[in-house]
């Protein structure tokens, strides 16, 4: 991930809208590229694992569309319901949809399928297309509840940001670790190669948070649209359907699924807060399972001015590696 800078003009500031609802099709494809990206592998594998169990054939073509954990452009639209997702990336121009797939193939022979998507073939828009639904009635149809629950509750928190503190530091609030200054807002991971350099030009800002994809911001930066902003939100793991049964972990049987997405989240040190972002609860709760699994013996707390920052103990990483670690 390079280092982004988003400049902003007064009018700009004016035109950032935070998303209303959750759109299907974006946040399907987020899933695809974190279950076909080779980063991250052991954090993820469970759920891969399920999915890619569950994942019928006729899905497979997609794997194509996003090598790498990347994916073209013209997939990414929005819409409130995945058939008009799905028609809307019917709808995109033909140089689009060459662009992406060329950008994506410059250096490599796509699939035959591909190449026909390529040159606009009748059938392979059908591929994509059954593809497009099967992909979605096993990946996010089992867990769209919690993602619209999800997006009602970032939307309520974003909204409150805004009114208690200002813009500026509602939108640095959606990304620990970024800035405002001088209006570019700026994400600079630590050894992020290049910079991308965003101009809005009035044409404004929509934010979408994203429950799948756990890496930074993706962008959508079209001529004559406003920049749509989709950034990492929520749990911290990728969703599985919330539908009563017994967890498949052992451990969440133990812990409890919220207490064991907790300590799996503190693969590096995190505060409550920063706990609280990334499994989606309130900063009340994650201090009071924090509190429990302190007691257990899984994780410690180092007291730093007025903030509280956690890690995980050397019991815990045994009991999340199975017994393996150490000697």
């Amino acid at each position: 991930m390079c280092v982004i800078r988003i400049h902003f003009t007064a009018d700009d500031l004016a035109r950032v809208r935070f998303a209303p609802r959750p759109s299907p099709v974006p946040e399907l494809h987020a899933a695809l590229m974190m279950l076909s990206a080779p980063h991250e592998v052991l954090l993820f594998e469970r759920w891969r694992s399920r999915l890619l169990r569950n994942l019928p054939s006729a899905a497979e073509p997609l794997a194509d569309l996003a090598p790498e954990g990347r994916a073209p452009a013209f997939l990414d639209v929005l819409g409130d319901t995945p058939q008009e997702g799905f028609a809307l990336i019917r709808a995109s121009g033909a140089e689009t949809v060459r662009a992406g797939i060329e950008q994506l193939y410059g250096r490599q022979p796509p699939p035959p399928w591909i190449r026909a998507l390529h040159s606009g073939d009748a059938g392979a828009w059908r591929t994509l297309g059954r593809a497009q639904q099967a992909a979605y009635e096993t990946v996010l149809a089992p867990v769209w509840p919690q993602v619209q629950d999800l997006h009602r509750a970032e939307f309520t928190r974003h909204a409150v940001a805004v009114a208690e503190r200002g813009l500026a530091a509602a939108l640095t609030i959606l990304a620990p670790g970024s800035r405002m200054r001088d209006g570019v807002w700026e994400w600079s991971p630590p050894g992020a190669p290049g910079v991308r350099e965003i101009r809005l030009g009035g044409r404004g800002l929509i934010l979408r948070p994203t429950f799948h994809w756990r890496r930074g911001p993706l962008l959508q930066d079209r001529p004559d649209r406003p920049v749509a902003l989709a950034y990492p939100a929520g749990r911290g793991l990728p969703l599985v359907p919330d539908d009563g049964s017994a967890p498949d972990d052992p451990l969440a049987g133990v812990l409890g699924r919220t207490r064991l997405a907790l300590l799996r989240s503190l693969d590096q040190a995190h505060t409550t807060t920063g706990l609280a972002r990334r499994v989606g609860v309130s900063n009340a709760t994650a201090s009071a399972h924090a509190s429990a699994l302190r007691a257990a013996g899984l994780i410690t707390t180092t007291r730093t001015g007025r903030s509280v920052c956690h890690t995980r103990t050397a019991l815990a990483e045994l009991l999340l590696t199975g017994g393996t670690a150490g000697g």
